[in-house]
């Protein structure tokens, strides 16, 4: 444990290099932490590493804190390695000595150190506002699950959407812009290269591919190795490398053991899992009605973000059709459940609110002579299956609709449909 006096020292530095952060583009999430923001509740954010949940914090502290009414500190910071939670106290009388009473704490990564909930809840019950950051799902659903049981709500932070990469870029939006012939070249133009490198904050401000290449290695070794303590590391990337490089394509747990060094079936579940709740990726099921049929059928794995499939793919060129798709998918999860459709003929993803179907929805690059009958005919078969009225073909750059059998079929244009 450092000295108090080495720990006031980081406290100053931390929350001077937090409120130093330019304000950036304003992330979308901030208007969900709006509002929950007057709720008692503690206001858990997570996300991939690097997404910019340390700049949504420097952005809370200005929006709702007026940048002063609040404490901060940051788990990330390796010269707090092997925290005791027990040390919380310290840092407390530390932060009143330095800034005053404040009613607010914004902590950052605080899954970094171990048996964190107990101070949150016991602040949370003092009458304190916690508003903290986390890169791994199931540790902090399963800490806070324990002991915030309906005291917590969380907001997801994911990577630049479409419309905050238009943003950065200095791309102002209007409801009239894409019918506008300058704005629509632009706007298609930005998306172009948004579909193929993503939306990774650090990299859509810098375009250095390593910035993804080493938050990969991050997430891989200090969220997953470490944490996991995983012995075959080989495996384990070698299973990682070829989800991303096959990303949308149906698999089965014995299809990855056998085309990986992974041992067992369990161990590959295992495997998954550690993606799914470092955000890396997420595997999904092929509906059905059945519960148990959804466990034990093919699966798909997409990938949290395009970035990381451009730069580490193993495919020599990254397939735009594929990328599409993969891009379909992270926006129709952000607070959806998605799964794939196969039957006589497949659809891309249906989307449910609970058990309610929401959406079904294709994603192919053009339709053409070749392709229109089987991408039409399959989206109508989850339609049928899932009683819509309504179905959408996400293109590249077509636009029309189609009345079949007293449905209704829209095609669009995929920056039109994340845009508006």
């Amino acid at each position: 444990m450092l000295s108090k006096e080495k720990l006031k020292s980081v406290l100053i530095e931390q929350r001077n290099n937090l409120l130093a952060k330019p304000f950036g583009v304003e992330r979308t999430a901030l208007k969900e932490v709006q509002e929950k923001i007057l709720l008692p509740h503690v206001i858990v954010i997570t996300g991939i590493r690097r997404c910019g949940k340390s700049t949504i914090l420097r952005q809370i502290a200005e929006r709702f804190f007026d940048k002063t009414e609040f404490y901060y500190i940051s788990f990330e910071d390796e010269r707090l390695a092997g925290f005791d939670p027990k040390d919380f106290n310290d840092i407390y009388e530390l932060q009143l000595e330095l800034y005053g009473q404040k009613k607010t704490f914004l902590i950052d990564e605080i899954q970094n150190v171990p048996g964190f909930e107990a101070f949150v809840r016991r602040f949370q019950e003092m009458g304190f506002k916690l508003i903290i950051t986390g890169s791994n799902a199931n540790l902090l659903s399963r800490e806070l699950g324990t002991k915030l049981t309906g005291r917590h709500v969380d907001v997801t932070i994911r990577p630049f959407s479409l419309a905050e990469y238009l943003s950065l870029k200095g791309l102002s939006l209007s409801p009239q812009d894409p019918y506008s012939t300058e704005h629509r070249a632009r706007i298609k133009a930005h998306f172009e290269q948004y579909l193929i490198s993503g939306g990774m904050p650090e990299h859509s401000i810098s375009g250095d591919d390593d910035v993804l290449r080493h938050i990969y290695e991050d997430i891989v070794t200090k969220d997953i190795l470490v944490r996991h303590n995983v012995e075959n590391v080989a495996a384990l990337k070698e299973l990682y490398l070829f989800l991303i490089s096959n990303a949308g394509n149906r698999f089965s747990l014995n299809s990855l053991k056998k085309a990986s060094d992974v041992g067992s079936v369990n161990t590959i579940k295992d495997y998954l899992s550690y993606l799914e709740e470092t955000f890396l990726g997420l595997a999904i099921c092929k509906f059905d009605h059945s519960l148990k049929k959804r466990l034990v059928n093919d699966k798909k794995f997409y990938v949290a973000d395009n970035g990381f499939i451009k730069v580490l793919s193993t495919k020599i060129t990254p397939d735009r059709g594929t990328l599409l798709e993969n891009l379909v998918f992270t926006t129709m999860a952000s607070g959806h459940e998605v799964m794939y459709y196969a039957n006589a003929g497949e659809c891309d993803f249906t989307a449910f609110d609970g058990r309610r179907p929401k959406a079904a929805v294709q994603a192919t690059l053009e339709l053409t002579d070749e392709n229109r009958d089987r991408e039409v005919s399959g989206l109508e078969l989850a339609m049928g299956a899932l009683d819509l009225k309504e179905g959408l073909i996400i293109t590249m750059d077509q636009e029309e609709e189609i009345e079949r059998k007293g449905r209704k079929i829209k095609i669009v244009p995929a920056w039109k449909w994340l845009l508006f």
